[in-house]
């Protein structure tokens, strides 16, 4: 996909053909290409919430929701904090067109997952090990 303008505009025609309906979005999101996909799903055109449901396909509670909405897509590749549990975060970022999961102290990765499976993972491995 060439240039910003082509892109947002792509994008502006996904979001009204969606009608803010993430399921619908993640759908449509399937039927494109890979480099154009990938170049919305890390642009600042969509919201990290939109690419967390694309790549994980559920709703989290309404306060990861929150902070996942606040922040573009493209602020993934640095990771954001979704999840406090006690010490520990729970940071979502991209890494290669890769969703990734980690659990953190601040200091040590506790658990770390990847693939359209991890934050269903990382919620397992929180439950059995905190």
């Amino acid at each position: 996909m060439g240039d910003y303008m082509e892109l947002a505009q792509l994008a502006d025609s996904l979001f009204e053909a969606s009608d803010d309906d993430d399921e619908l979005l993640a759908k449509i999101l399937d039927t494109l290409d890979e480099e154009t996909r990938g170049a919305l799903l890390s642009s600042d055109l969509l919201n990290a919430y939109q690419v967390f449901y694309y790549y994980f396909r559920e709703t989290p509670d309404e306060l990861t929701m929150e902070r996942l909405q606040l922040h573009a897509a493209s602020d993934l590749a640095r990771g954001l904090v979704i999840d406090e549990v006690d010490l520990y975060e729970v940071i979502f970022s991209m890494e290669g067109g890769e969703p990734v999961v980690t659990l953190t102290d601040g200091e040590n990765t506790l658990a770390r997952f990847s693939g359209p499976e991890a934050y269903a993972k990382i919620a397992l491995y929180m439950e059995e090990c905190l």
